[in-house]
């Protein structure tokens, strides 16, 4: 199971998580650790699209801690009813709101994690993270962190 942060303005038009440029960015890195994206169940923390107009355009803005708790009942229902073998956070709110306390993805990486359902839990970056860092060689090295993170969930799923 992967856990996003909530829909982007693509996600939000579609109704469905992850169909937009990270979303492509993500079933890419997915298939270069060997899964096929189409058998693993991917949500968000937070089920709506929270925005700022800017001029016509719809501009993403990060879910506070009120949404997410709003948001955890149903996030909770998947997790009952999907029954993952791990569950991946993509990003800070949804390490959040899987871990139900703040804790950076660098000092989440160093720990082994388990939802309060003994699940285990891998955090890594939300690929929009990837997406955004400018200098070439820094998003080379995210994007290893990236895949090893994946690749280390995929063995613990394996298990």
């Amino acid at each position: 199971m992967l856990v996003g942060e909530a829909p982007g303005d693509d996600e939000d038009k579609a109704g469905h998580p992850f169909v937009g440029p990270a979303g492509k960015l993500l079933r890419d890195l997915l298939r270069q650790v060997g899964v096929d994206p189409a058998t693993v169940f991917i949500t968000n923390a937070v089920k709506h699209f929270g925005f700022e107009m800017r001029g016509r355009r719809r501009m993403h803005k990060s879910p506070g801690q009120r949404e997410i708790e709003a948001c955890n009942v149903w996030l909770r229902r998947e997790i009952e009813k999907v029954r993952p073998r791990v569950i991946v956070t993509l990003g800070t709110t949804a390490l959040r709101a899987i871990l139900r306390e703040r804790v950076s993805i660098t000092a989440a990486r160093e720990r082994t994690l388990v939802d309060p359902e003994g699940i285990p839990v891998v955090a890594t970056y939300h690929p929009s993270a990837l997406l955004r860092v400018p200098a070439q060689e820094d998003k080379e090295a995210m994007r290893k962190v990236v895949l090893a993170d994946l690749q280390r969930a995929l063995s613990l799923a394996e298990k």
